[in-house]
């Protein structure tokens, strides 16, 4: 599996609106995509997995997924402010 860091770019972290953003995203891909924060993973496609993460703006965290299309999508939405 590919990985990569990203910061979190949203105003208020990883949490209702932009973990909702991300997991409409993730789910359009059949693969398993993976985001990580404080030894913790989350289902990309699970908005509730990814709010329980607790990732706030600034923090980093680690997407993994086999599809680099998948990937290189969801790192970034994760870095964009998408509470704007």
């Amino acid at each position: 599996m590919a990985s990569t860091t990203v910061v979190v770019g949203s105003a208020i972290g990883l949490h209702a609106r932009p973990a909702a953003i991300i997991a409409e995203a993730a789910a359009k891909y059949e693969d398993e995509i993976l985001i990580e924060f404080d030894d913790e993973e989350a289902d990309a496609a699970s908005a509730l997995m990814i709010m329980a993460l607790g990732a706030e703006n600034g923090a980093v965290v680690t997407v993994t997924s086999d599809n680099e299309e998948a990937l290189t999508e969801i790192v970034a939405l994760v870095a964009q402010d998408l509470d704007a």
